[in-house]
């Protein structure tokens, strides 16, 4: 090792506990289908954890372009929602709330357009969440024009959101606001505490790759 090394590695040395025990972000999927209270749940939750949270970026597409979504435009949505995660991460305090993420974008290109879109799906998989909060439709159908279909299509797209969900780490919520709150609430501490219990090593370049931190699926 030359001088200079050895003064760079003697300068380092005390930073490096403090690096090692810091915990990384959990990301934690408000999903499900149109209407089911992601964006009111997610926005409770992030306020209750005192963290941020990522709006849904299609609707945020659909509000510029004034126009619902083509099938091109699906790697556009993709890109929009992990660049607005990832700029959303200084924000957080142990935990990242997100209004669906890229399994939503993938289910309704299928949905929609019929086969896949092979670059979003790998996303998908790469960036998956460390807990899926799965919102039942349970609650009464909201219009809200260029966003949502109809009551039939929500109960539909549920059963395929069923699916998708199955084999990643979930828990189901229903019932009133303040059961899906409570509920919620009860399923986080659980991966906080199972997290704080492992203190896993900060990754700055963590994006969401799957790991075995979350809860089992329900």
């Amino acid at each position: 090792m030359s001088r200079t090394d050895s003064r760079v590695h003697t300068a380092l040395a005390p930073l490096a506990p403090a690096l090692q025990t810091v915990p990384r972000i959990l990301r934690v999927v408000l999903t499900g289908a149109e209407s089911t209270g992601k964006t009111t749940l997610a926005r409770a939750l992030a306020a209750h954890y005192q963290t941020a949270w990522v709006p849904e970026y299609v609707r945020h597409f659909v509000e510029v372009e004034g126009r619902v979504p083509g099938e091109t435009d699906t790697v556009q949505i993709a890109r929009g929602h992990l660049a607005q995660a990832q700029r959303s991460l200084p924000r957080a305090r142990r935990v990242l709330f997100l209004d669906t993420d890229l399994v939503s974008t993938c289910l309704y290109h299928r949905y929609y357009f019929g086969g896949e879109a092979p670059w979003v799906e790998e996303q998908a998989v790469r960036h998956r969440a460390d807990l899926y909060l799965f919102l039942m439709p349970d609650i009464p159908w909201v219009p809200d024009p260029g966003q949502r279909e109809s009551p039939k299509v929500r109960a539909l797209l549920h059963d395929l959101f069923a699916d998708a969900i199955r084999p990643l780490p979930h828990a189901m919520v229903a019932g009133s606001c303040k059961q899906r709150f409570q509920t919620a609430v009860t399923q986080v501490d659980r991966l906080l505490n199972a997290a704080s219990a492992t203190v896993p090593t900060a990754d700055p370049s963590h994006t969401g790759t799957p790991h075995g931190t979350a809860t089992t699926p329900a």
